[in-house]
């Protein structure tokens, strides 16, 4: 694609990289849901073949691998990317705001596509690594699960890595600055559905009937304590309720009360506690107000878990490569969570930050926000590191 795709205005403080900055709101202009990402992952699979990648397209549904291989050596790594947008009404009012009404780039996929192809080209025409990259483009982060179909379409089997990475925007920190973390990082995700049945009537005689709103109202407060009493202080641990369902008439009392809760941790046993905590404090609270408790639990994200050894190697090479004060060693948890987590489990592995803006810098805006757009000042930084990491785990052996 060619950097006339899009009006050519800000191109010219990217230096070489007027084409991806093209390229990022031309995918910007066209973003595409989970598993939809048909035209995404045919320009992302064109360009890797104009450069001499080896191309795999379908993967997991619509991913793509581009395979790279020089030399003799038998090591290989994996860079990842993702592609999918949100179901979201964008009002960025950039000029390459979505054309599709209701579904925008508001996490920076595009971006980290761009990123990713630009990291690819210079790769591919300028580069001297011993070894073979994959460099594996997602569908379906933002919660469809692209990284496991994926994996269930033989992902490290066809495409074996020693070890894979990935970096996400990340709003609120200085634009290219670089955030690593050893151990839990992101947090996992889980939803339940809670729905509580009681007998309806007239809101006048509530005491012929069995009130789940009353039932539900005591949940809610109750779930507060999950955390609060039974989680050790040290470990965070979120439990969400974000929906409630139940009534349409003030004069009526409902048989019917839905609550939606999102539960979310970064260690696995207290993941397996907050569940067990929500079941037992559901049923109870329902015996004691009269009403029947179903609980329909959707487990989601795993926790992510960065490897200590490559996240230490990762670390050194931007230590290497980048100004001090643009690398930070240990960043903070997040309660967000990502689907990246699941590779990890398989491959040993670090997921890193690049900050998208901070204060009233372009890119502060956070994610899944109308108003976000990803800081197109990124794209050589991030391509920058890719290229990095990739030639010094990759460098020709004596």
């Amino acid at each position: 694609m060619s950097a006339t795709a899009l009006e050519p205005t800000g191109y010219a403080e990217y230096p070489g990289y007027a084409e991806f900055v093209a390229l990022r709101r031309d995918l910007h202009r066209h973003p595409e849901l989970a598993f939809a990402e048909h035209r995404t992952a045919g320009v992302v699979a064109a360009q890797l073949r104009q450069w001499g990648y080896e191309v795999t397209e379908g993967v997991g549904g619509t991913g793509v691998v581009g395979r790279l291989r020089r030399g003799d050596s038998a090591r290989c790594i994996g860079l990842r990317a993702d592609m999918d947008a949100l179901p979201i009404v964008e009002t960025s009012g950039a000029a390459w705001s979505s054309v599709h009404q209701g579904c925008m780039h508001a996490c920076g996929h595009d971006g980290h596509t761009a990123m990713l192809l630009a990291a690819a080209r210079h790769l591919a025409l300028h580069s001297s690594i011993d070894g073979t990259l994959h460099l594996i483009f997602q569908p379906a982060e933002e919660g469809g699960g692209g990284a496991l179909r994926m994996m269930d379409d033989g992902l490290f089997d066809r495409f074996p890595c020693d070890a894979i990475f990935a970096m996400h925007n990340m709003p609120g920190v200085p634009q290219g600055h670089l955030v690593f973390r050893t151990g839990p990082m992101m947090a996992s995700s889980d939803y339940a559905s809670i729905t509580l049945r009681g007998t309806g009537g007239h809101g006048a005689m509530p005491h012929r009937a069995n009130d789940p709103i009353v039932a539900a109202a005591s949940v809610v407060m109750a779930l507060q304590t999950v955390v609060s009493r039974n989680v050790d202080p040290l470990q965070p641990a979120v439990i969400t309720v974000g929906a409630i369902e139940g009534g349409k008439a003030n004069n009526v009392i409902p048989d019917a009360v839905r609550l939606e809760l999102s539960v979310r941790a970064l260690d696995p046993a207290v993941r397996k506690l907050l569940e067990q905590r929500i079941r037992a404090l559901v049923a109870a609270q329902a015996e004691s107000y009269g009403v029947q408790a179903c609980i329909e639990w959707r487990p989601g994200y795993a926790v992510l878990v960065n490897d200590a050894e490559q996240t230490r190697r990762a670390l050194a090479v931007a230590q290497r490569h980048f100004q001090a004060d643009q690398v930070q060693a240990d960043g903070p948890m997040l309660t967000g969570s990502e689907d990246f987590a699941f590779m990890l489990q398989r491959v040993p592995g670090s997921y890193l930050l690049i900050g998208n803006g901070a204060g009233d810098q372009h890119g502060a805006c956070m994610v899944h926000n109308p108003a976000y757009d990803f800081n197109d000042a990124n794209i050589p930084t991030g391509a920058r590191y890719w290229v990095a990491l990739a030639e010094d785990l990759l460098s020709p052996q004596p």
